[in-house]
This record gives structure tokens, sequence and C-alpha cells, in this order.
């Protein structure tokens, strides 16, 4: 079954340029597009689309307020915002508000759909590189108490798991590093995000880090 995508942007040229290289793959559908966020829940509750993709920055609605209003829905779609620098405090409050992860819109066509699969998996779309140096960069240290405060409730295992997480692995290397299936790592990553109060991975690795553990 294909990965139904809404895609949100008010430049009309990009907008068109990242649905011909989705619509190129045969197991990405983009079902709606608009220049605005403030029709994003109209959308998503219409289409019920997998993922949606997000400029961060749009005249009325941006992609911050897009990400609020959709987390909150009761089955919230997986959530990418679209920036054109790789460390924007936009994007780091949008990660914190539910986003998945961002794609910068010069990212090479196949990465771009690559990333599509990625998000709708679960897995959040930060590379090891990017993670470090965002969340070196934005994290806040009065968040630092109530991080602690939420991991200490984990279990010596699922913290192994978060910290993991934090560094950007995959649950295929997460799998293969502590030596467990990737069955078990999801069971895992479910109950750590219960314990946190997280909606997604990318929040699990921002908890984790400010709680000092990666």
């Amino acid at each position: 079954m294909a990965v139904k995508v809404v895609l949100l942007d008010d430049e009309e040229l990009v907008r068109g340029g990242i649905r011909l290289i989705l619509d190129a793959d045969p197991d990405i559908e983009v079902v709606a597009e608009g220049g605005d966020g403030s029709v994003a829940v109209d959308l998503v509750t219409k289409h019920r689309p997998d993922v949606v993709l997000t400029d961060i920055q749009m005249p009325r609605v941006g992609g911050l307020e897009v990400t609020r209003r959709l987390a909150a829905l009761p089955e919230p779609p997986a959530i990418a915002v679209l920036t054109t620098f790789d460390l924007d405090e936009y994007v780091y409050a949008a990660l914190q508000h539910g986003a998945a992860g961002f794609l910068l819109k010069d990212t090479p066509p196949r990465e771009l759909a690559n990333a599509v699969h990625v998000v709708a998996r679960g897995e959040a779309m930060l590379s090891p590189r990017i993670t470090t140096k965002l969340l070196a960069t934005f994290s806040a240290s009065t968040a630092a108490p109530q991080a602690r405060s939420r991991v200490a409730e984990l279990t010596a295992r699922e913290r192994e798991v978060a910290v993991a997480v934090a560094q950007g692995h995959s649950n295929a290397e997460i799998a293969s590093d502590l030596f467990m299936s990737q069955s078990t790592v999801k069971v895992h990553l479910s109950r750590i995000m219960a314990k946190l109060d997280a909606a997604n991975r990318t929040q699990v690795a921002i908890i984790t880090h400010d709680a000092g553990l990666a």
C-alpha cells in the first residue's frame, strides 16, 4: 500500500517540484497539497495521510502551528518540516511539538522519497550528525530537571534504547548493537514513549539529551 502524503508549501514551484519527485515513487501517493497551513487540519481529516510535509515558514499559518494542530488530532499523521536551513529555532520547536524530523529543500530526489518512507515507518528523519548538532545547539538547560524526572521511570534496558535513539540509530541498528530483535526494540520504544510522554522517537531523543544521557 502506497504511503499517502499531504504537502504544504506556499511556493507553488517548490510544491510542484516536490510533488513530481514523490509521484515518481510508485509507493508514494501525494493525496493533497496546500499553500498555507490553515488548510492542514481539513486536508488531513479528509484524506487521512500517513505523512504531512510542511514548510516551516508560510505567510499565515506556518509549520510550527501546523505541527501543534495536527499533533492534537486523535490519530495524527507523521509530520516532517521543510526548511531552507539545516538548523533553525522554529525547526527545533516543531520537533518538540511532535514533528518526526525535518528535510532541507535541496535534499536530493532519492533521499527525499526515502525520507518519506522512513518517517511513515515511525522512525526519526534525522541523521546522527544533524541530531547531535541540533540538540546541542537548541536544547534548553531549563528542560533538564523535568527530563531527568521523566527518564528516572525508565528501566536500564529502556535507557540503553533511548540513548541509541538519541544518537540517531535506526531500529535495525539498535537491535544489532543491543542483541535483540527489531520487534523487541519496538516494544521498548512504545514503553519509552509512554513513560516519557513522547509523541515519537524524535521527542525521545530530545528528552534523553536534555536529561544528560546522550
